[in-house]
């Protein structure tokens, strides 16, 4: 999943999709269900990474590989989740990803979302 990690904790393949939030994009596949595909992503957080309430066109099915993060949800008190845990983000709904831990966070994303939608929607 990227190979050598750099000094900062940073896969080597990742890209910067935000300050201090690195994106490595695994997998883009068409599904069974038509006008559905899954996107596959490996999403790192460094510790001053600033959260951002977001949604995507479909559900999120996450799973904390390393750290911890703190999820917000609109309407659901905060969830903390350390490596191993997994949390299901439902369709539409307006949430943001922080890391609480002290090194780099990183979370298996699974995006089970409408096909030609953008995969994620920002919310000022």
């Amino acid at each position: 999943m990227g190979g050598t990690v750099r000094p900062d904790g940073i896969s080597p393949t990742a890209v910067e999709a935000a300050p201090g939030l690195w994106r490595v994009d695994l997998q883009r596949q068409d599904l069974s269900v038509p006008g559905r595909e899954v996107v596959q992503t490996r999403v790192e957080f460094t510790p001053d990474s600033p959260p951002f309430t977001h949604f995507h066109p479909g559900e999120e099915i996450i799973y904390v590989l390393q750290g911890t993060l703190e999820y917000r949800l609109d309407g659901r008190p905060p969830v903390v989740c350390h490596a191993g845990d997994a949390l299901t983000v439902g369709y539409g709904v307006h949430h943001q990803a922080r890391n609480v831990g002290p090194g780099v966070a990183v979370e298996l994303a699974t995006y089970v979302v409408e096909k030609g939608k953008p995969l994620l929607t920002r919310v000022d």
